[in-house]
């Protein structure tokens, strides 16, 4: 059996991009945690930082520096969300929202990491994950 237990993401301090992604997602910082590990759980997956010595970081959407991964937060109110993360310390890089309001915005953390605030038509979020409207 074969079961994804991390993402981790290099960076120059764990203790700082994991107190970014704490107050992005709400998750507390998992006990334990120092400067060359820290984590955030999600259920049976842990969101980990690893310290990096040379760190350098993606320069997106430059393909010299390729950004190697992203992560997507689906939200109810992407200008609520936008406003918090921005006041975390995220950059706003791209906004492809529709005249509809749906769509998603790339941002970058601290140190250089994209991520997303995407808000899909059709999705409805629960304990259990998200539920599709019929035929989206």
């Amino acid at each position: 059996m074969l079961r994804l237990t991390d993402f981790i993401i290099d960076c120059p301090d764990t203790m700082a991009l994991a107190a970014f992604y704490s107050e992005v997602t709400g998750r507390p910082v998992k006990e334990g945690s120092h400067g060359d590990w820290a984590g955030i759980r999600f259920g049976e997956i842990e969101l980990a930082f690893i310290r990096v010595e040379d760190y350098r970081a993606p320069q997106w959407p430059d393909s010299e520096h390729p950004k190697q991964f992203h992560l997507d937060f689906e939200v109810d109110d992407i200008e609520v969300e936008q406003s918090r993360v921005l006041a975390l310390g995220a950059t706003l890089q791209q906004d492809s929202i529709g005249p509809d309001g749906y769509g998603w915005r790339v941002y970058t953390d601290p140190i250089g990491h994209p991520f997303c605030l995407r808000r899909n038509k059709g999705v409805t979020w629960t304990d259990q994950g998200p539920i599709w409207a019929k035929g989206e």
